[in-house]
């Protein structure tokens, strides 16, 4: 005959896990393929315009644009990067933001924002629960400079609050899809940042014109793109590291991720473009550790709470 305290201890723990084991489906485990890459408040743009430097943007034209932000002791809370949001609790950017302040304690997400210091009733503030940067980040040649934030609470999506698709593949790029960056960073090389959102029209510079001799000289990677002008005077900066490179594509009425923001010589330089993480490169990898890292805190807090508790007062029974 089996002990009770074990027979008893076993099936209370199975129903735990039944209880509170399986992810919500629909929310934080999975990545939206459908409802995602739209801009509610904003009529679709048409190709032709070219913006020639940034300009302020729309509030709530770019949903899932995000601002990672440090707590500094002192000062309060201050912009880092840019990053997307891809998901109910995903926010994706580049690795190198995270530097040294590699505990999410410190971090927080802003999303629905368009001032920085001007917050609407919209605007959600997120705690930051984990931070995962990609195991083979090179901080020498920026390969792999991608990272993933895992929300502490799960954003509900409204009109001024959406994610973004991510491609599955490579997409065709024509001239006529139009593509995108955001931020608030600097204006100009050693500049300084704007508070109010700032948007810009860019054009994809295929990676054999960027390696020639007199742009990047060979530096560019299969996992980065070059987007801006062959003349310079519009590109991403200091600030808007993290932040997405995005191309609306007619043929599906949907804005897609193509790139996060990683780094670039100067700013707005003739040649030297922004070089952008290709996010189609990466998709299993953030697929995988979207899912991974859900699961590994499925069993919230109360669930084992309860377990502990029921657990102590069986075996005080059988005691």
């Amino acid at each position: 005959m089996r002990p009770r305290c074990c027979s008893d201890v076993a099936s209370f723990a199975v129903l735990v896990l039944l209880l509170c084991g399986a992810p919500p489906e629909g929310l934080s485990n999975v990545i939206p393929k459908d409802e995602c890459g739209t801009r509610p408040l904003v009529d679709e743009i048409t190709t032709g315009t070219r913006i020639v430097g940034g300009h302020d943007a729309q509030v709530g034209a770019w949903p899932w644009q995000v601002s990672l932000q440090v707590y500094r002791f002192g000062l309060g809370y201050n912009h880092i990067c840019g990053g997307s949001l891809i998901n109910h609790n995903t926010v994706l950017t580049a690795a190198h933001c995270i530097r040294r302040w590699m505990d999410p304690q410190f971090w927080r997400a802003v999303i629905g924002m368009h001032h920085l210091f001007k917050h609407h009733s919209h605007t959600i503030k997120s705690r930051v629960r984990t931070i995962i940067l990609h195991a083979e980040f090179n901080r020498m040649t920026f390969q792999k400079d991608i990272a993933l934030f895992k929300l502490l609470s799960s954003i509900k999506f409204n009109t001024f609050i959406q994610p973004i698709c991510l491609p599955d593949g490579p997409l065709l790029m024509t001239t006529e899809i139009p593509c995108y960056i955001t931020g608030w960073g600097n204006t100009k090389e050693k500049g300084s940042p704007r508070a109010i959102l700032q948007e810009a029209q860019v054009n994809i510079i295929s990676q054999d014109k960027c390696n020639s001799l007199d742009w990047y000289a060979g530096a560019i990677y299969e996992d980065m793109l070059c987007a801006g002008f062959e003349g310079g005077g519009v590109d991403s900066c200091q600030g808007d590291s993290g932040g997405p490179l995005m191309c609306y594509f007619p043929d599906k009425t949907k804005y897609y991720l193509i790139g996060v923001t990683s780094f670039g010589l100067g700013c707005g330089k003739p040649k030297f473009p922004g070089i952008y993480i290709r996010t189609a490169t990466y998709r299993s990898w953030i697929n995988s550790q979207t899912i991974l890292h859900d699961k590994t805190t499925t069993v919230s807090i109360p669930c084992v709470l309860i377990f502990l508790s029921v657990g102590w007062a069986t075996l005080l029974i059988v005691l």
